[in-house]
Parts: structure tokens; C-alpha cells; sequence
């Protein structure tokens, strides 16, 4: 993975991990989180897609249940 690859998750897990706790969430506070997150979430997908394009076609088939 390139140095974008390791930035992008970086900030990903950053936003994963400064979720607004369930007691002092209000709904202003998570819908800022909550769309923070899911840019960072669309780029890295977007970055694994170009990285690897083949990942994750065929992962449900590939999964033992």
C-alpha cells in the first residue's frame, strides 16, 4: 500500500474511534460525525477499488457460514 493508502486509513480509524459516546450523543453531534465518517468510508473504498479491483467481487461465495 502506498503512502495515500496508509493516510486514508488512518483518517478512517481517526473517525472510527471519536464516535460520539451514547450517553452525550445528541443529533446535531452525530450527523456531523456520521457524514465525516462516511466520506472518509467512500475514499477508502474507493482507494481499495483501484488498489485492488478484483477484492471482494465474490467474497460472499467465498464465505464458510
Amino acid at each position: 500500500m502506498d503512502e495515500r493508502g496508509y493516510v486514508i486509513l488512518r483518517q478512517l480509524i481517526s473517525d472510527v474511534e471519536g464516535a460520539p459516546f451514547p450517553s452525550t450523543i445528541n443529533h446535531e453531534l452525530y450527523t456531523i460525525w456520521y457524514e465525516h465518517v462516511q466520506e472518509a468510508a467512500g475514499e477508502a473504498l474507493e482507494f481499495l477499488n483501484t488498489y485492488d479491483p478484483d477484492y471482494g467481487k465474490n467474497t460472499l461465495e467465498e464465505l464458510d457460514f
